[in-house]
């Protein structure tokens, strides 16, 4: 979490990973967790930082995501007696859903007639970035600490001097030749 960010309470904390773990699912954490429901081998968006991402004051979405959590779990109550479904009480109501009926409500919220669809479409994405871009962090920090999703995608490590060089082109050929003018560190004359 980001240190401007105030420490969000559990119950968020839960809806936004359950969310996040719908959108890119993982294995779970521990046997009793909640949240990832561990639909997919492997780390998901949670492990990604789905949730340090959307909290950071800079992706914009911090100061909505009370209300963002309030909705969810009232959209996830209505789909519950929609469907009769009977929802644990120990956990909120989306938490309480199972990968199945998550997965239900997020098509549902983001399809292109439902009225909310810009608010959940935005929150998927932060899931999105969270792993295949690790947006909350540094590229160099996030690869040395293993960042799951830049390493699943295969993101190419930095050389030992910690730059990116790719000694082979891209489609196994030179495209073109420099230009002569151009100085040696690649920059035109």
């Amino acid at each position: 979490m980001h240190p401007d960010t105030p420490e969000p309470d559990a119950d968020r904390t839960l809806v936004l990973e359950a969310f996040a773990d719908t959108i890119i699912p993982g294995e779970k954490r521990t046997p009793d967790d909640r949240s990832v429901a561990g639909a997919s081998p492997g780390p998901g968006a949670v492990a990604a930082g789905a949730v340090e991402l959307v909290e950071h004051p800079a992706g914009g979405l911090a100061p909505a995501l009370d209300a963002m959590v309030l909705a969810l779990n009232e959209h996830a109550l209505d789909f519950a007696a929609e469907r009769r479904l009977s929802l644990d009480d120990d956990v909120p109501p989306f938490v309480a859903l199972s990968f199945d009926h998550r997965t239900a409500l997020v098509d549902r919220l983001t399809r292109p007639d439902h009225p909310e669809k810009q608010m959940w479409v935005g929150l998927a994405l932060f899931s999105n970035m969270a792993f295949d871009s690790a947006a909350h962090r540094s590229t160099p920090e996030a690869l040395a600490a293993g960042h799951p999703g830049l390493l699943t995608i295969g993101y190419a490590l930095p050389n030992g001097d910690g730059l990116w060089r790719f000694a082979p082109y891209s489609y196994g050929r030179r495209l073109a030749d420099p230009h002569p003018d151009t100085t040696a560190t690649g920059s035109p004359a």
